[in-house]
């Protein structure tokens, strides 16, 4: 009787032991990952189905953006500024970008990877931290307790800007100011975009666009976004395709605005060589809590020739 009991133990061990080894050999390699803040690199956030990898910032959020959210998920809340949580809901093989859009105006783009449930070696990045960039200097919005030279407040000189800065603050102004849009036409309801001048310089156009908020609450748009956008061919002529166009730059005079303010601005960006018949170029404007809801606004695809014949 001892004999048989004894061999129930070693037989339920065995299983207990090889079960846990399959499920220890089931899970991924899970990682933290640390990486400093760089504006000019696109981070790969690894993820796998079942799972869910957070995303810390240095300020508080106001915005996420995916580009297949059928595929994955994002989510965020006011209780952690800071943090955005992304899932995928897709079994298979996917891969996206997002762009993390802060309080303050900067953009973090990610690019979003999942070899799906086949992979079980597959790489999960758990936590992607950002952390301040390495620098020797101590920007002016962090307090700090070292101590430099102190000078008096009688004899000292004033602050010098940044050479360059204020040329092209002065360059940034005058530019707002001539191609501010004078007889806008509008589209949208309660957020009001309209296109106005447009210029163009061996394929870098220019184009001038103002903002309105015709709603009774203050809005913060997003920044501007260009797009070739196309139609089908059918009767029915939905719109197929929407292909992002590059910005080079943008100037906008403010990004809230309250009850009835307008905002004036100017879009840099380079033009593509060409179109099809079906395609439009739109200038893109979205508030930060209906970024699925832009309202676009049409801009010529060949900028008028100055001084050109009517």
């Amino acid at each position: 009787m001892n004999k048989c009991l004894s061999l129930v133990h070693l037989i339920m061990i065995c299983w207990l032991t090889s079960g846990m080894c399959a499920a220890q050999g089931d899970l991924p390699h899970a990682r933290i990952v640390n990486r400093s803040v760089d504006p000019e690199q696109v981070l790969i956030l690894h993820l796998r189905p079942d799972y869910v990898s957070s995303v810390r910032v240095l300020e508080e959020v106001s915005s996420v953006v995916l580009g297949d959210p059928g595929k994955f998920r994002a989510e965020h809340s006011e209780a952690e500024p800071q943090l955005v949580f992304f899932k995928t809901t897709s079994g298979k093989a996917a891969q996206t970008n997002a762009l993390i859009t802060t309080r303050s105006g900067r953009e973090i783009p990610l690019s979003l990877v999942s070899l799906g449930k086949s992979d079980q070696s597959e790489i999960v990045d758990y936590v992607l931290n950002f952390e301040p960039p390495r620098s020797l200097l101590i920007t002016s919005n962090h307090s700090s307790f070292v101590v430099g030279e102190t000078r008096s407040i009688a004899s000292a000189d004033p602050p010098e800007s940044p050479p360059g800065a204020n040329a092209a603050a002065k360059q940034q102004k005058q530019l707002l100011k001539a191609e501010r849009v004078e007889n806008p036409h509008w589209e949208g309801k309660l957020l009001r975009v309209a296109v106005g001048p447009t210029s163009e310089k061996e394929q870098q156009m220019t184009v001038a666009f103002a903002l309105l908020n015709a709603s009774s609450r203050t809005i913060e748009v997003l920044p501007p976004q260009v797009q070739l956008a196309g139609t089908s061919k059918d009767k029915h002529r939905k719109a197929i395709k929407a292909e992002p166009v590059a910005i080079e730059d943008y100037w906008l005079t403010t990004r809230k605005l309250a009850p009835g303010a307008r905002a004036d601005g100017v879009v840099l960006f380079e033009r593509p060589s060409f179109k099809e018949s079906n395609e439009r170029l739109l200038l893109a404007v979205a508030q930060v809590e209906e970024v699925d809801r832009p309202v676009l606004a049409p801009i010529a695809f060949v900028a008028p020739v100055a001084g050109g014949g009517k």
